[in-house]
């Protein structure tokens, strides 16, 4: 069934018929719904009905299903140019440039990303280059063969690590239970409405989490911090309405405005609860944090605790130099000095007695 549904749908969709196209699909996913082909395809009709934000979420799903499907990474970057989320839409197309290293569409796209954002921060960036770490994860989840492609998305893919959420009146509060995850392979980005979690440890498959928010946030104020048993993460919400859920709805939503106390301080926020008494979210927030900052850590885990807390108190200058440093040497220098680090390459300086090799393309 799903796969005559699949045919007329894509006879609909070369004949212009995109809104029945969409319909047709829309059947087709409720009979198979691990088929990521389906979801791709949806989200290319998606977008010549402008329906871009559906658009986005149907690649992320494409994407969830299997990760090495290019076009979906394809999909979902034209789709966030359209909505002008060009950092998500960059990071997308490089991901899918990786997978298909002789598609033109993808260098075309990411040189008109690059140009969107230089408008928009007004500095002049150097295009970023995907890891090696993270091009090595991709490459080993590309596959070899359609039988190995079919075999991907017969398989019943489970989330890798669970997700909850909480609010406030100005923030949402998004905790992935990630245990003992380094900071380096996590990758959180934000968007107007979008938000875009990415996890990719070596030998493991790459989780990812790309939900299209129920409503607005400010990605500017949006924050996240990578713990030893998860990933905190604080979207900032646009306007302070009650979000009824953290995804996004196709029925229409009616957002209710939360009543602030009138006293400055007189009354703390209270949350629903079966329960006679209430949790308080606020307490048991900083009782977390207390038992985190107590937390004796050692190896790996004090390392990048210690790098973490000198990013989140550094000023602009500093993190960029941390940053730039980090990438161009290949994770061997870390330096906090933007004047000498900002006018020329970073060159590697392994530790005494080791080597350092180039990664070959």
């Amino acid at each position: 069934m799903a796969t005559a549904l699949e045919q007329r749908a894509k006879e609909a969709f070369v004949d212009d018929e995109y809104e029945l196209a969409v319909e047709l699909y829309v059947k087709a996913i409720e009979h198979d719904p691990s088929n990521a082909q389906l979801f791709a395809d949806r989200s290319q009709a998606n977008i010549k009905l402008h329906n871009y934000t559906e658009a986005v979420a149907d690649a992320s799903k494409a994407i969830e299903l299997d990760p090495s499907m290019a076009k979906a990474y394809l999909r979902k970057g034209t789709a966030c140019m359209k909505l002008e989320e060009y950092q998500i839409a960059k990071a997308a197309l490089e991901k899918g440039a990786s997978l298909a290293q002789n598609d033109s569409r993808f260098t075309k796209l990411i040189k008109e990303c690059d140009e969107h954002i230089i408008e928009e921060i007004g500095v002049l960036e150097r295009p970023s280059v995907p890891h090696p770490e993270h091009q090595k994860s991709l490459e080993q989840t590309c596959p070899e063969s359609d039988a190995s492609h079919q075999a991907t998305e017969a398989a019943t893919i489970q989330p890798k690590y669970r997700h909850s959420y909480y609010q406030k009146p100005d923030e949402v509060v998004v905790t992935i239970f990630a245990k003992g995850v380094p900071a380096s392979n996590v990758v959180v980005e934000f968007g107007e409405q979008i938000l875009s979690v990415s996890i990719n440890v070596p030998g493991e498959s790459p989780y990812q989490f790309q939900p299209r928010l129920f409503g607005k946030i400010v990605p500017d104020k949006c924050r996240y911090e990578v713990l030893s048993t998860k990933v905190e993460i604080r979207l900032a919400k646009a306007d302070e309405t009650n979000w009824t859920s953290l995804e996004y709805s196709r029925a229409p939503p009616v957002p209710q405005k939360i009543n602030k106390p009138s006293g400055v301080g007189s009354v703390r926020p209270s949350y629903p609860s079966s329960k006679a008494r209430g949790t308080d979210w606020d307490k048991l927030e900083a009782q977390v944090k207390k038992e985190e900052k107590e937390e004796k850590l050692d190896g790996d885990a004090a390392l990048n605790k210690f790098f973490r807390d000198i990013y989140q108190s550094a000023d602009e200058d500093m993190r960029r130099a941390m940053s730039k440093s980090f990438v161009e040497s290949n994770g061997t220098v870390l330096s906090t000095n933007w004047k000498e680090v900002g006018a020329k390459k970073v060159e590697g300086s392994p530790p005494d007695g080791m080597e350092l090799k180039k990664w070959e393309y």
